[in-house]
């Protein structure tokens, strides 16, 4: 079985971080996002990924080479000579995902990070019969979103675009089923699959809705991306407890990699993700926050509501709150308060920045 990632493009809604590697190798809970996509798509019985990717091909198709030994399953890559929308790259990887099998397919958005219930899904579409199903999440404010609405046989009826009276609580979360006869409705060209191909399988009635039972969350900016972390780690409480950070240092949920080093008198979470060779100090406090690898964090320093990156380092009693993001090998002198700031790679940072928002290039 085959599955298609929509890569997409620049990242620009996480950078800084996407300034030093493409969005999808982010890591997320010490993990590259988008390994925890094709794991659970190995899972559900998939033995090839098709990655779509229209920006930096060869950085990401270099280090998924290493996950694809890991993890026993093919992945490779469809590049776009120019963005094509979330419905031209099927096209593109039509001879792909159509290996003359008949079987279905899955469609990823990359952002999206859930339970990944896809062997349920994978099931209800071919207990239907449908042509396609899409993954729906409730959510408690719709009228921020396009809405699906369905009957009660879960059949897709219509989609309404921020709705302005009540129709429905459930939108798309990024997640497909697709039989190969969808490919043959597919131009190739730049094509919406919300806005040109669905309402096509609609008019003929072949359009399911499977809704999600769990957490979701599209982690493509930093807000979303730390709320995500903690739905993310409630999840793991669920399913796998002793993966989680064990101790009297810890409060609630946190993942701390082996190789990360803590100091005494440390209060660490709820919510927090340190990575790969970091070093913090004693009588640090961190909460809602990411340290990704090789982050070194000095004496009595808060950490808050943050995502520090790549090799940086905050000196004593530093304060990084209120939704930071530092860049890759960003330096903060000892007392500095970083108060929602955004700071571009390789930067030392003398002084406080009070006012939120606040880019740092």
């Amino acid at each position: 079985m085959k599955a298609l990632i929509l890569v997409g493009g620049y990242g620009t809604r996480l950078r800084p971080l996407t300034l030093t590697v493409p969005k999808p190798i982010v890591d997320f809970a010490n993990k590259p996002m988008i390994i925890h996509q094709i794991e659970a798509l190995k899972r559900a019985g998939c033995d090839e990924v098709v990655l779509a990717i229209n920006y930096q091909p060869k950085v990401m198709m270099d280090f998924l080479k290493e996950w694809e030994q890991k993890l026993q399953i093919k992945i490779t890559c469809s590049q776009e000579t120019e963005p094509m929308g979330t419905a031209g790259p099927l096209r593109l990887a039509s001879d792909i995902l159509d290996d003359g099998s008949g079987d279905p397919f899955f469609v990823l958005n990359s952002d999206v990070i859930c339970d990944f219930p896809l062997k349920e899904m994978l099931a209800f579409h071919k207990q239907k019969g449908a042509e396609g199903t899409i993954l729906v999440t409730r959510v408690e404010d719709p009228s921020k979103y396009g809405v699906v609405v369905m009957d009660d046989s879960a059949h897709v009826e219509r989609f309404v675009e921020k709705p302005k009276t009540f129709v429905g609580d459930k939108i798309n979360a990024g997640i497909y089923v697709l039989n190969p006869a969808v490919l043959e409705r597919i131009e190739l060209r730049p094509t919406s699959i919300e806005k040109e191909t669905f309402p096509l399988i609609v008019r003929d009635k072949g359009l399911y809705a499977f809704t999600l039972d769990g957490y979701w969350m599209d982690v493509g900016q930093p807000k979303d991306y730390l709320r995500g972390l903690g739905l993310h780690l409630e999840s793991v409480r669920r399913r796998d407890p002793q993966s989680l950070a064990q101790g009297p240092t810890f409060i609630g949920n946190n993942i701390v990699h082996p190789s990360a080093k803590i100091g005494s008198d440390c209060q660490i979470g709820p919510d927090v993700s340190i990575g790969l060779e970091c070093v913090i100090g004693d009588g640090v406090r961190i909460s809602n926050s990411v340290l990704l690898h090789r982050v070194k964090v000095a004496n009595y320093a808060r950490i808050a509501d943050s995502i520090v990156g790549w090799g940086s380092s905050l000196g004593k009693w530093t304060r990084v709150e209120f939704k930071s993001v530092i860049g890759e090998d960003v330096h903060v002198r000892p007392e500095v308060f970083l108060n929602g700031s955004i700071v571009l790679p390789h930067k030392e940072i003398k002084e406080s920045i009070m006012d939120p928002g606040t880019i740092i290039m």
